[in-house]
């Protein structure tokens, strides 16, 4: 009985074998490269075979499923699945390459699981199909259904092999990558630059090294691939050193060694590569933008980016957050009306910068702004605007959106309700949310610690950190400036040293000097004012500063330590000559000693350097409206009767306080 034809998919020079006149465009090989024109021709085996009757297009498929075909293709190409899918359940007739199209379109659309089910249905696999689902499990780590599907292969494309290949190199299966690459019976520059890339992403740049130097063959993708290689492991002379050796390079590579520059703050010679590229394109200036305005060179960044033939958004968003960033609202604000349009990544920068820069009223506008324009919020969005909600009313709506949007258990969206609750005041409901939040991580704890830290509650503050060590989250520079500032407050000096010693024994962290500040404090205010003096002259050399310096004056105020205040005094008003804090914590400790003359001549000092002190003040918010009092300050259109309110109704809850607090003194 004579053998049928089957379809394989490989490589020959054998005059036994002819095209069949079908082409399928396979999945890029790696993104990186954009080799989307990546194609194997399907070839028929045993031509002899075929009856006289056959045709190259009517072998078993007919022309109408080859134009069906090539009209599914070009509905994947375009990304309408939903279309391709109805046209290939209507077709009369599907043949291996009907399947074979619709799953890769699928795939194409990280849509596995549809995929799996029409691989599963396929009458008849093929070699496109097959590779394609290899590939695909490979990919999201299902290791043992790809070599499953592999080994039963009956032949095999340069496609299955290096996707099974890059599957280990991802999942760090390295040993398995090197014995199946072993097993290639032909290896070409692609399955080459498979090993080269998996091995640079496992941190192995020797082994990547050296089968770039073992490749019989290099084309500008592997040497790109090795540049990449090197910059991503922080060996940018190496790369430069290959990039000049290349005997051709393609807009990547020099796009990769601009990257590379710029991020390694070699702006100059960025911008020397930039200069001297034969061409560019769109990826090559945004690529300088970005890179520019993101490491600050806004100015620069803002000449490129007027040169740029044509603008994405990308460029745009990077101008517009860089001049957020750096507080140049006005700036932003003029990119962001002349932006063609606008994406999530834009409105986040104009909130943010609004939020960040003490204009929160502009940034709830620009919120609901975005909100109109039918632009999607993400979690940095609704972040942004919880930390621009000035008043509990505000916060009380921004929680409450949360909430309607399901997001109270987004853990960076409750990390900064708990913080804006706390500074609000509201400690109960930064408690609330806290205690609701299920997936804590360190930011959370470390949130809840310092608010009760500022606001005096050092007991409670160390209790959550007794709970946090508990549940098994180690703490951070930043959790150790909250606990030490709890035990300040609660004048526990001896677990404050403790602590102090411990982030280096028992948590590798290096103390900053905010911690050698809160250290300071902890002795100061327990009128250990020597052995605070002692932590000063042995921190390390930069780290002593006007906060550290500041505190022990604090102390010598306490303690009415003269001589030592005078001199730290004078320190800081030579370091920073324009700061109020010093000037009036001098004259305040000279007020309490007596000493007026002292006392005369700091104040004239400060006069004659126009040093203003900023006054103290309060706000309330009324019916929407923010209302701020200074000290001292009776301008209020109604102060009269908010001074009578307070007599009336303030200070007798006041005085009853100060009753029972006198009574549980004595």
């Amino acid at each position: 009985m004579a053998q049928p034809a089957r379809l394989c998919l490989r490589s020959s020079n054998s005059p036994s074998w002819f095209f069949y006149s079908h082409f399928l465009k396979l999945p890029t090989l790696s993104k990186r490269y954009c080799r989307r024109d990546y194609a194997t021709p399907v070839m028929l085996k045993n031509p002899q075979k075929l009856t006289g009757n056959s045709t190259i297009f009517g072998l078993e498929l007919g022309k109408g499923v080859h134009r069906r075909n090539l009209e599914l293709r070009s509905l994947g190409n375009q990304g309408k699945v939903s279309e391709a899918r109805k046209m290939f359940d209507e077709m009369p007739q599907r043949d291996v390459v009907s399947y074979a199209s619709m799953i890769t379109i699928y795939l194409k659309q990280n849509d596995l699981p549809r995929a799996e089910s029409l691989y599963s249905a396929m009458p008849e696999r093929n070699i496109v199909a097959d590779s394609a689902m290899v590939h695909a499990y490979a990919k999201v780590g299902q290791l043992d259904l790809a070599r499953k599907i592999f080994d039963r292969m009956p032949c095999r494309s340069v496609f299955s092999w290096t996707g099974l290949i890059s599957g280990y190199f991802k999942h760090g299966r390295v040993d398995e990558a090197c014995e199946l690459f072993r097993q290639m019976p032909e290896k070409n520059v692609v399955s080459w630059t498979t090993m080269l890339v998996g091995f640079a992403r496992n941190g192995l740049i020797d082994q990547a090294q050296e089968t770039f130097d073992q490749m019989p063959v290099k084309n500008v993708v592997s040497w790109t691939a090795m540049i990449r290689a090197y910059v991503e492991s922080g060996q940018v002379d190496q790369a430069f050193q290959l990039f000049y050796q290349m005997p051709e390079r393609n807009l990547y590579s020099w796009n990769i060694m601009i990257h590379a520059c710029l991020d390694y703050d070699l702006v100059n010679e960025a911008v020397r590569l930039f200069n001297s590229m034969p061409w560019t394109n769109a990826v090559s200036w945004t690529t300088m933008v970005t890179g520019l305005a993101q490491k600050g060179f806004i100015d620069l960044a803002r000449k490129y980016f007027d040169q740029m033939p044509s603008k994405d958004i990308i460029a745009w968003n990077a101008m517009v957050s860089a001049y957020a960033d750096h507080g140049i609202m006005s700036e932003a604000s003029k990119l962001f009306s002349l932006m063609p349009n606008h994406n999530v990544v834009t409105w986040n920068a104009m909130i943010d910068g609004y939020a960040k820069n003490g204009r929160q009223d502009e940034a709830l506008k620009h919120f609901v702004l975005m909100l109109r324009s039918s632009s999607g919020a993400n979690t940095i969005t609704l972040t942004s605007v919880v930390i621009a909600c000035e008043g509990i009313a505000e916060l009380l709506q921004a929680h409450g959106l949360l909430v309607k949007l399901g997001l109270e258990q987004a853990t960076s969206l409750t990390n900064a309700l708990v913080t804006m609750y706390s500074r609000s005041g509201d400690l109960s409901s930064a408690r609330l949310v806290f205690e609701n939040l299920e997936a804590k991580d360190i930011l959370s704890w470390t949130a809840m610690i310092l608010a009760y830290s500022n606001h005096g509650y050092g007991n409670q503050a160390l209790q959550i950190f007794a709970q946090m060590l508990r549940s098994g989250n180690k703490p951070d520079e930043v959790t150790f400036v909250g606990v030490l500032t709890a035990c300040s407050h609660a004048g526990l000096v001896k677990k404050g040293q403790r602590l102090f010693d411990s982030m280096r024994s028992a948590y590798n962290i290096i103390p900053n000097k905010e911690h050698y500040c809160c250290l300071v404090d902890i002795l100061g205010r327990a009128g250990l004012v020597n052995e605070a003096v002692k932590v000063v002259c042995q921190m390390p050399p930069g780290e002593c500063d006007v906060a550290v310096l500041g505190a022990l004056l604090g102390s010598c105020k306490l303690y009415g330590e003269v001589a030592l205040a005078k001199l730290l005094g004078e320190k800081l008003l030579e370091l920073e000559p324009s700061s109020s804090g010093s000037y009036v914590l001098l004259s305040n400790l000279y007020a309490a000693c007596g000493l007026w003359d002292n006392f005369a001549d700091i104040r004239k000092r400060m006069k004659e350097s126009r040093v203003n002190k900023v006054p103290g003040f309060s706000q309330v918010e009324v019916k929407g409206e923010n209302h701020v009092f200074y000290a001292g300050d009776r301008s209020h259109k109604e102060m009269e009767q908010i001074y009578a309110a307070l007599k009336e109704k303030l200070l007798p809850v006041m005085q009853d306080k100060y009753c029972m607090y006198e009574a549980v003194a004595v």
